[in-house]
């Protein structure tokens, strides 16, 4: 098994230039030990997560019998922090990385991803799908044309990177790794069959905001903890756009109404009474807080019950991704 403080060692060398102005990581580890007191999620111990999320993916590995597992890299967040932690869980010659672009938005990103698994040392391999893409939208009917349709494209796209991680895990005898979070998840802010398919989501319990903090623990490059969450599929788009809300502000509203089950106006009185604390403790302080406790606060402070319903309301219509296929109830009478 790799050390797990030398997974991303040769990444940070690599990525040197393009971080010269990073936080250290003493600051960094300093900011995850002491959180906000105002804070709507509960803390998380990313030391103890890491450990977690690793001793899954051994054991489900183990489990299964298999020899190793695909991950789909796209430069990103979670990729790059599920691909990380399943090389200290295996060794690095047990992960295998496909880098799957399909246009030229893709492009930036997939030289980040390939960087990225040279730096952990995993075995990879760039296909480029806009080729297999075009074909696909040649032989399908007229009637389901993908042209200029950014929802069904991104979706049919999504479901050949799957089709290529699984071609993968099936020659190679091992299982295909997801990188969703517990945000996403639980707002279906993926693809069914697609991004959503897999054998296992190491991050899967854990919001947004708390895979930042594993990052931090795992000594992902700087550069990838600060882009902005996207799909990819469109220029300029970002998650905050899609969701309504960055995930500062999503993440805290699926924890009050799904984890503890409370309705919109509660959720809602509930941040407006924390954003309230924080400002009344900052001026009491003259106004001396941490940087990242005003962001937060900055964020939620726009929160309304419009925007909890309709998150809430994404949660429960999206019930079907987080479920296995329906069958009638049997008669066993």
């Amino acid at each position: 098994m790799t050390d797990p403080d030398s997974a991303f060692d040769a990444g940070e060398r690599a990525a040197s230039e393009r971080t010269a102005n990073a936080t250290s990581t003493d600051d960094r580890e300093a900011a995850q030990s002491d959180p906000s007191p105002h804070s709507l999620l509960p803390h998380r111990d990313p030391e103890v997560e890491r450990e977690r999320a690793r001793s899954f993916v051994a054991e489900r590995v183990d489990a299964a019998g298999a020899d190793g597992v695909v991950v789909n890299m796209s430069g990103g967040l979670d990729s790059t922090v599920t691909a990380a932690l399943a090389v200290e869980a295996l060794g690095a010659d047990s992960v295998y990385g496909l880098v799957l672009p399909c246009n030229k938005i893709g492009a930036p990103h997939a030289r980040d991803a390939e960087a990225l698994a040279e730096a952990l040392g995993v075995e990879h391999d760039t296909v480029h799908l806009q080729p297999l893409f075009a074909q696909f939208g040649a032989v399908v009917p007229d009637r389901f044309d993908l042209h200029d349709e950014p929802v069904r494209s991104g979706n049919a796209v999504a479901r050949l990177r799957m089709t290529v991680a699984y071609l993968a895990a099936n020659a190679t005898n091992r299982l295909v790794c997801g990188t969703a979070n517990r945000s996403e998840l639980l707002l279906g802010y993926l693809t069914k069959h697609g991004d959503g398919a897999a054998d296992l989501f190491p991050l899967g319990h854990l919001y947004k905001t708390d895979v930042r903090a594993l990052a931090a623990a795992l000594d992902v490059p700087e550069f990838v903890v600060e882009k902005s969450p996207t799909a990819g599929f469109l220029p300029g788009q970002r998650d905050a756009d899609d969701l309504g809300a960055p995930y500062e502000v999503v993440d805290p509203v699926l924890h009050l109404g799904v984890d503890l089950g409370l309705d919109p106006e509660s959720v809602t009185e509930g941040i407006a009474a924390a954003v309230a604390e924080a400002d009344g403790d900052a001026a009491d302080d003259g106004g001396d807080g941490s940087d990242d406790q005003g962001s937060e606060t900055a964020a939620l402070a726009d929160v309304d019950r419009a925007l909890v319903a309709d998150l809430l309301g994404r949660h429960r219509a999206t019930a079907h991704k987080r479920l296995p296929p329906a069958t009638p109830d049997a008669d066993l009478e």
